[in-house]
């Protein structure tokens, strides 16, 4: 491989949090560190939400949030050339593994299994 991949972080972002903004942080956080290892592969690493965040604080949001949040990730994914999903309940990332196979793009499990930009 010698093109470096656009790969979508999926994972629980606000599934099981309660909506408690520490437990959401703590879920980004999370999504993040997974950032830095797919940088030192070679690759691009993007999570959804930051995208979709800053769209939502220039909206309004009367219309419900979690539409902005699944539609700004279904047309990311329309970008991405992979998906690595983190383990936990999240229906978003799963629905974003589903955009991924349907596309026909790899949905990585770990880390490990992404491989390195050679070169």
């Amino acid at each position: 491989m010698t093109t470096p991949l656009l790969i979508l972080i999926a994972g629980p972002y606000r599934s099981g949090t309660g909506g408690d903004p520490d437990a959401i942080a703590r879920n980004l956080e999370r999504l993040e560190a997974a950032a830095a290892p797919i940088f030192a592969l070679g690759h691009v690493p993007m999570i959804g939400e930051w995208v979709a965040l800053p769209i939502l604080r220039g909206i309004d949001t009367a219309s419900g949030d979690g539409d902005v949040m699944y539609e700004t990730a279904r047309r990311l994914l329309q970008h991405c050339d992979a998906v690595l999903r983190l383990p936990g309940e999240s229906s978003g990332a799963d629905t974003d593994v589903a955009i991924a196979r349907e596309r026909g793009i790899p949905v990585y499990t770990d880390l490990s299994e992404i491989p390195a930009l050679e070169g």
